[in-house]
Parts: structure tokens; C-alpha cells; sequence
């Protein structure tokens, strides 16, 4: 009996040190960092342009994940902290081409379109980076900022140095997102729409996605 409680015991404290261990990660990377980030853009001068990576849109409402990364960007260029938007996202996973989906909703919501750039190849997060930041260089854009989640931000954070990109990071600050009033906005999402589409699923194996999910596909100097 004393051996069953003891072995109880030593589960339960491997339990809550994970659950607290945990618990301090999340803060730190989705609440602690963002705001330390987003506090350095506030006292630096705007950046030229932010790079907003896409997400899968099914052509009907936009999902939570893509309307937070829209009103970000949307809130960063109204608020003075950007001076142009890059949406970046093929058709991957839908028929849909997300960055243009997302440039779509960006007009509805007010951004004018001189200050809309999309860039329409990138299959994963290190494609949106690296080509959204060619992009840039071509428009003579000198500061580039990659705006999104707090979680793809500490995901692509290794390869701003790996690809050797001047790029900065501004995660979304969470409790700034949760004072906007969000709503939705009817847009032609046809526009979008991309004829004899073949899912990534089907164009790449597992382990090819995984390949170019690092890095794979870009050549760099």
C-alpha cells in the first residue's frame, strides 16, 4: 500500500511540474514576449511593410485564425506601425488563394489597395517569409516586419538568420486583440477561386511537406 501511494505521488508531482511548466511557456512565447516585441515597435519608426502568412479558407466564413492575423495587420497599418501590408499564401490545402482571400478583406476593411501587396506561391510559413521578403527588396520597402501569431512567430523565428533576412517580428499582443470588435465582412471570394486545384496533400508527401516546411524549396545566396 505504501508502495502504490508513494508511486501516486511521484505521478502527481510529474504531473503538475508539466502542467506548470507549461503554463510558464505559454505566458512567456504567447503573452510576455509579444509585448516586448510590440513595445520596441512602438518606440521605433514604422516599418515599411508587414508580412501577413496565410491560411486555408474553405469559401465560406474566414476562420478565427486568419480573421485575428487580418485584424492585425489591419490594426498595425491603422494605428501607424505599418506603412504597407504583403498577404502571403497560395491555394494549399483549398481552391482558395489565401493571400488573396486575405487582401480581400483587408480592402472591406479599409486599407487602400496601393497599400496591398500579395504574394501567391508560397506553400508554408518559410515560403511566406522568404518570398514576401523578395517582394519587399523589388518594391524598395527597407524595414520588413513578419506580423502574426504568437506561436508561428517563435516558430519562423530561426529562419530570419538562417535565410540572412533583416526582419523583425511583431506577434500579435493577445489582449489587444481581445479589445477589437471584430465582425464580419462579405467579400467575392471567387476572386480567389483557383481552377483544376490539386490539394498539397496530393503534390507532396509527408515527408516532402515536412522538407519544404524548413526551408527546402528556397535557394539562397
Amino acid at each position: 500500500m505504501k508502495l502504490k501511494l508513494r508511486f501516486f505521488r511521484i505521478i502527481l508531482v510529474i504531473i503538475l511540474s508539466g502542467f506548470i511548466f507549461g503554463t510558464i511557456h505559454f505566458y512567456y512565447n504567447a503573452i510576455y514576449i509579444p509585448k516586448q516585441l510590440y513595445s520596441q515597435a512602438l518606440i521605433a519608426e514604422p516599418v515599411d511593410v508587414i508580412i501577413i502568412p496565410g491560411v486555408p479558407y474553405d469559401g465560406g466564413k474566414w476562420g478565427f485564425i486568419m480573421r485575428w492575423r487580418v485584424y492585425w495587420s489591419v490594426y498595425l497599418y491603422k494605428t501607424g506601425r505599418a506603412k504597407n501590408i504583403i498577404y502571403s499564401g497560395s491555394a494549399v490545402y483549398t481552391p482558395y488563394t489565401e493571400a488573396t482571400i486575405m487582401a480581400l478583406y483587408a480592402e472591406k476593411m479599409g486599407v487602400p489597395k496601393a497599400h496591398i501587396f500579395t504574394e501567391t506561391k508560397a506553400q508554408h510559413t518559410t515560403e511566406n517569409l522568404y518570398y514576401s521578403w523578395q517582394i519587399a527588396q523589388k518594391q524598395g520597402f527597407k524595414t520588413v516586419a513578419f506580423a502574426t501569431d504568437p506561436f508561428q512567430s517563435y516558430k519562423i523565428a530561426p529562419y530570419i538568420p538562417k535565410f540572412n533576412l533583416n526582419v523583425t517580428l511583431i506577434p500579435m499582443v493577445i489582449p489587444i486583440m481581445e479589445q477589437l470588435k471584430m465582425q464580419d465582412y462579405e467579400i467575392e471570394s471567387a476572386k480567389a477561386y483557383q481552377l483544376h486545384f490539386v490539394s498539397i496533400r496530393e503534390r507532396e508527401t509527408p515527408e516532402q511537406q515536412e522538407f519544404y516546411s524548413k526551408g527546402g524549396r528556397i535557394k539562397t545566396n
